[in-house]
């Protein structure tokens, strides 16, 4: 039964996880913390890996659709591998609470720049220092995933969308942005944690199937007002982890 179960939230999970953007590192942590109640070492690990195959299916998928943005993506890419690594380095060093404080705040004030750039009708303007975004970006994301665990797909997203990409466009780039990252962080966590194959592998299946039928909603749903709505949701979302984030 509890199979089962694990496997229905993964599919919500891969749903959810790959229509933001491959983001929801903090969602499989949430599930493996509260169902199975792994350490923090243990759960950092499974998490990574076990949302590898999910994040790989989505991004193939947007890729057959010829969404994603290789520029954008390779340019975060760039600042976001390095931060991987840093990351991992100094994460035994980091007090928790102290992270904890800098990322949650970081993706409060991304999900209020983001409602504010959807004030009105106009479409958000790409800015003038678009070059540098895109790194700075890229090292938030890369920073999240080294220390943490957690996928880094808030910063990626909010970046792409800030910098003029459309909701789908967003999406399938975060996707590739974050399966390169992945790979890198969940070889640097399987040596400092222990994969639990009980707890991932339902998980892990579940959200496959949720990757393969995400990419399809979002070409149906994310233009015009669909777009617009996820937006919002986006916005208010970092908004809502941002203040989890902090408060703990």
């Amino acid at each position: 039964m509890e199979f089962i179960l694990m496997l229905i939230i993964g599919l919500f999970v891969g749903i959810f996880v790959i229509s933001m953007g491959g983001g929801g590192g903090s969602i499989y942590l949430g599930v493996l913390t509260a169902f199975f109640s792994l350490a923090p070492a243990s759960a950092a690990a499974t998490s990574i890996v076990t949302s590898l195959p999910a994040l790989a299916i989505g991004c193939w998928l947007y890729y057959r659709q010829g969404k994603i943005n290789f520029t954008l993506g390779n340019t975060m890419l760039i600042a976001a591998i390095p931060a991987v690594i840093v990351g991992a380095l100094l994460a035994p060093y980091i007090p928790t609470r102290i992270y904890s404080v800098i990322i949650g705040l970081i993706l409060f004030i991304l999900g209020i720049q983001m409602l504010y750039n959807l004030r009105g009708s106009r479409k958000t303007k790409v800015p003038q220092n678009s070059k540098k975004l895109p790194l700075i970006f890229g090292a938030i994301s890369g920073l999240m995933v080294g220390v943490a665990g957690l996928s880094g797909g808030g910063p990626i997203m909010a970046g792409l969308l800030l910098l003029g990409a459309s909701m789908l466009q967003a999406s399938a780039t975060s996707s590739y942005v974050l399966i390169c990252m992945s790979l890198v962080g969940a070889v640097l966590h399987l040596a400092g944690g222990q994969v639990d194959w009980s707890a991932g592998i339902s998980l892990m299946l579940g959200a496959m199937v949720g990757a393969v039928i995400a990419p399809l909603l979002m070409k149906k749903f994310a233009v015009g007002k669909g777009a617009l709505a996820l937006n919002i949701f986006m916005g208010f979302l970092l908004i809502l982890m941002g203040l989890k984030t902090m408060i703990g």
